[in-house]
């Protein structure tokens, strides 16, 4: 009997105008390469190489024995939205009611249904650049209009106030940013934020979504909060979860702060989408946030320890240019000096090039910068052994070497 064919090309328009997000591409492909027997080194995804501490284990157990295993409220469960509201007033100096908080199902759906709140077709929206892989695409899917403010290695990867000023006008709605940041560790410190502020104060209707999954992990010191500067609570999103921190990407929680009718449509956004967000992890994320946050020091300190030690490596590769970053787990090169090489066999064009030729020959998968909004730079990732960083830094080397 003769098979038939499966269908394509008809997915919605919406659909086909929405870009695969990089870093799963590239953990996809990488996936298939070890599949065949190929020895792949991973520096693609972003996440702890730690397990959940017992703790928060424990208190997912404890809420399958006392049975919250029914739906939750849209918003999350009354108490621990509680106390994620007492999280940022401690950690943050924020004043949130537990009706300002919305629990998601990661902070990607949190970011997601704020943007579908906020954003109309043809708003533009504002992201430093780089910027975290899934900002413009969401943006594009409701219509909205990106609006990358370009920020090289040579600025630590931060615009400054002036270059905000001059990109907003009537049609600015919303400005997207992450510190610490991922693709590049730069964190924005509070005197950058104030000057950030003072600008956008001066707009009416215009907000912030400020993105602080990386929080904890901040080689510098306390992560600044825009919310906590003036006036900018009532124009801020505060965006945070306890995948990075907490080593708790699994479990898929994320929140946001939020002045309440901007909440309430995130509410109800996500009551047509997901409905709340799985118990027993919510229940799992009250123990986090109860705790004091000296309890993942050890996992900061090996992460800086891990920054220090691929610092030192990069920086005696010829040609590449790269910050010291204050945070996050990443590092974002820029490799330009290699584009128009070649060992013979691959020419590299740009930093997508690049990746796939370090993929092909040396068996490390990085991310294209292009996806971060930086077509000079690669992304790699250290939440990962000292010795698995050392062997992928040194293939790294040894391809790079090959192209003259």
């Amino acid at each position: 009997m003769q098979q038939t064919q499966s269908k394509t090309g008809n997915v919605s328009h919406l659909l086909s105008q929405l870009n695969e997000s990089a870093t799963l591409a590239m953990a996809r492909l990488s996936r298939e390469l070890a599949a065949q027997g190929h020895p792949i080194v991973s520096l693609s995804l972003g996440e702890p190489d730690f397990n959940t501490p017992d703790f928060i284990k424990d208190a997912a157990k404890n809420a399958i024995d006392n049975n919250v295993t029914h739906y939750p409220p849209v918003n999350g469960i009354p108490e621990v939205r509680k106390a994620i509201a007492a999280k940022f007033k401690r950690d943050n100096g924020l004043d949130y009611s537990p009706e300002q908080i919305v629990i998601s199902t990661g902070a990607k759906q949190a970011i997601a249904n704020t943007i579908y709140a906020l954003v109309n077709p043809g708003d533009e929206v504002i992201m430093p650049s780089p910027f975290w892989v899934s900002y413009a695409e969401m943006v594009r899917l409701v219509g909205g209009i990106p609006v990358m403010l370009a920020a090289t290695v040579d600025q630590d990867f931060k615009i400054t106030a002036k270059q905000l000023e001059q990109a907003i006008n009537e049609k600015t709605k919303l400005i997207i940013y992450s510190s610490p940041c991922n693709p590049t560790g730069s964190v924005y410190s509070r005197e950058e934020l104030e000057a950030f502020a003072r600008v956008i104060e001066q707009k009416e209707e215009l907000y912030v979504i400020s993105d602080e999954i990386y929080e904890h992990i901040n080689f510098s010191g306390r992560t600044a909060s825009i919310a906590s500067i003036g006036n900018m609570i009532d124009r801020t999103i505060t965006v945070n979860g306890v995948s990075k921190a907490f080593a708790m990407t699994g479990w898929r929680i994320g929140f946001i702060g939020a002045p309440k009718w901007i909440a309430d449509a995130c509410n109800k956004m996500q009551g047509q989408i997901t409905s709340g967000a799985n118990s027993i992890a919510q229940m799992a994320t009250k123990a986090a946030m109860e705790a004091d946050p000296e309890v993942i020091q050890p996992m900061i300190d090996t992460f800086r320890k891990r920054r220090d030690l691929v610092y030192d490596l990069l920086k005696e590769i010829p040609g590449i240019k790269l910050n010291k970053p204050e945070g996050a787990f990443y590092f974002f090169p820029d490799v330009s000096s290699y584009f128009g090489k070649t060992d013979g066999e691959h020419t590299i064009n740009d930093a997508t090039d690049l990746s796939m030729y370090l993929l092909r020959t040396q068996h490390v998968a990085l991310v294209t910068g292009d996806a971060f909004g930086d077509a000079n730079c690669i992304r790699i990732s250290y939440a990962t052994s000292e010795e698995t960083l050392k062997e992928a830094i040194r293939r790294i080397a040894a391809g790079l070497a090959q192209l003259k």
